[in-house]
């Protein structure tokens, strides 16, 4: 009789290191979401319309838009991240200078982000403890300059920013708009994001898409990966 060796699945709570963690997500090929934090495994329940996948998706849309109008920047969706030997986080949504532009990530060779990208956000719904707690401080450590938690029951939006090798509130300015200090022209109002009013939104972000500080952006982006492309 022949012995066949399986791979374990993945299970919540599971206290892996990152290597083990791929080895059994790969065998999984069903699986959708599954993160290892500060060496635990969390996986992902059903995503509820409302609470999440929305709120999700308003999000990717005011980062596209970014995107869209910034050479050299790229947005993820659930993208895995592999950022130390106990963290492989799959966050919402990222969003990344890419290395010909200057940025501190890298692909590997299998395609998956190696290093901190520059901004990660997150939906916190019934995620919000490991969002603020393991995560944000595996975020930190790892030198993810910025970090957006949306807390929807909450109706609550942090951005964080690394300083000195922690992190600080974001605050708005005195009309409700967050502006990245990242990203320059990546600007937020937070009361539209949290009514629904993407139209509101999308207008604030293309004003700050039309200001002198992000066309100096997009000049300097485009400078570095020219220089890179010789």
């Amino acid at each position: 009789m022949v012995l066949r060796l399986t791979v374990p699945p993945l299970e919540n709570g599971d206290r892996l290191t990152r290597f083990e963690f791929e080895r059994r997500y790969n065998a999984m090929p069903k699986l959708k979401k599954a993160e290892l934090i500060e060496g635990t495994v969390y996986m992902a329940s059903p995503l509820r319309f409302e609470p999440h996948a929305e709120p999700h998706a308003d999000l990717m849309g005011w980062l596209w838009n970014y995107k869209i109008a910034t050479p050299g920047v790229r947005l993820g969706d659930n993208p895995t991240v592999r950022l130390d030997l106990d963290n492989e986080p799959q966050p919402d949504a990222l969003l990344l200078i890419d290395a010909q532009a200057g940025g501190q990530s890298r692909f590997s060779q299998d395609g998956y982000i190696e290093g901190a990208p520059e901004l990660i956000a997150e939906i916190a719904a019934s995620s919000a403890t490991v969002d603020l707690g393991d995560k944000k401080r595996a975020y930190r450590r790892n030198g993810i300059k910025e970090y957006i938690v949306w807390q929807v029951f909450d109706q609550q939006i942090d951005w964080f920013c690394l300083e000195a090798g922690e992190y600080v509130n974001l605050q708005p300015n005195q009309a409700g708009i967050f502006q990245s200090q990242v990203f320059p022209g990546l600007w937020l109002d937070r009361s539209a994001l949290l009514a629904g009013d993407m139209q509101q939104v999308l207008t604030v972000l293309q004003t700050g898409l039309s200001s002198p500080e992000h066309k100096a952006f997009v000049q300097q982006l485009n400078q570095i990966m020219e220089s890179n492309s010789h």
